[in-house]
């Protein structure tokens, strides 16, 4: 059987909004990897945010930051920081906006004075997918079970900071101002713009994966990317195979090689199987 990089978003893809990791996905992973097959999760979240029940997968590196890191078999190919000047300029913008935000840093994730108590109920609407029990009562530290409250806020160690959105007027503000970086919206369930985000310009899941592969002298005619959202749309359009999971939205859906299940259906073990990774 000829080896395939595996390429999967984490939320709405490994994880579902509650961060649920279902059972069928793991298992599918490790019966895939033993048949000969890398698996690389290829996410948003920086390092500080995969807790151990991901890295206990056993993945074959891991891409963060929307692609501004990238490590495979414990090397780090590729880091790509904000500048401490850059970072402040950034922090105070946003203090200065009344606006709630965390660091995002593979050293760990630091909110602003004011995010605990402003992010309840966004925690709450992002965890809100399919009407789960439990969401209702999401908190912040249950969200973010390590994130750290009392820290450094000026930086020299940031990928990317998330910032809660008081309305969508936020998002467009940001991106004008800070118009050399990219901003983006990020969400639960179709997408919804709960966060705003902003990251050096030019990094994609895509540019990662690009890189990933030359790293390795891998043709990508050997890569299938799994995602759910419209920033994973780069890396289906790059690798030879695009799945969507069934909670993607509409963009990915409409673009995809091949629809799966949801994630919290077992959609990830059944494009495993489609796909001949698993049997």
């Amino acid at each position: 059987m000829e080896s395939n990089y595996v390429f999967l978003d984490v939320d709405g893809t490994l994880v579902d909004y509650s961060n649920e990791l279902p059972n069928s996905a793991v298992k599918a992973i490790k019966v895939a990897q033993a048949n000969g097959h890398k698996v690389y999760p290829v996410t948003g979240r920086s390092k500080a945010e995969m807790y151990d029940e991901l890295l206990e997968i056993g993945f074959d590196g891991y891409i963060g930051g929307n692609g501004n890191y990238v490590e495979s078999d414990n090397e780090v190919i590729l880091h790509q920081l904000i500048t401490a000047e850059q970072e402040k300029m950034i922090v105070d913008w946003l203090n200065n906006r009344g606006l709630a935000f965390y660091l995002e840093s593979n050293n760990g994730l630091f909110a602003s004075e004011q995010f605990e108590t402003r992010g309840e109920q966004t925690v709450k609407d992002y965890a809100a997918y399919k009407e789960k029990s439990g969401t209702e009562t999401m908190t912040v530290r249950q969200a973010f079970p390590e994130m750290i409250f009392d820290g450094q806020l000026y930086r020299a160690d940031v990928n990317k900071i998330s910032f809660i959105l008081e309305e969508y007027e936020d998002y467009l503000a940001a991106a004008d101002f800070f118009s050399d970086f990219q901003v983006g919206t990020w969400g639960g369930i179709g997408e919804q713009a709960l966060f705003g985000d902003i990251a050096l310009a030019n990094i994609t899941k895509q540019t990662a994966i690009k890189k990933l592969l030359e790293h390795h002298g891998v043709d990508r005619k050997n890569t299938i990317a799994f995602g759910d959202a419209k920033v994973d749309i780069p890396m289906l359009e790059y690798c030879e195979i695009g799945v969507a999971m069934g909670n993607g939205g509409k963009e990915i859906t409409a673009m995809a090689d091949h629809i799966t299940d949801s994630v919290d259906n077992d959609g990830l073990e059944k494009a495993f199987l489609h796909l001949g990774l698993i049997e």
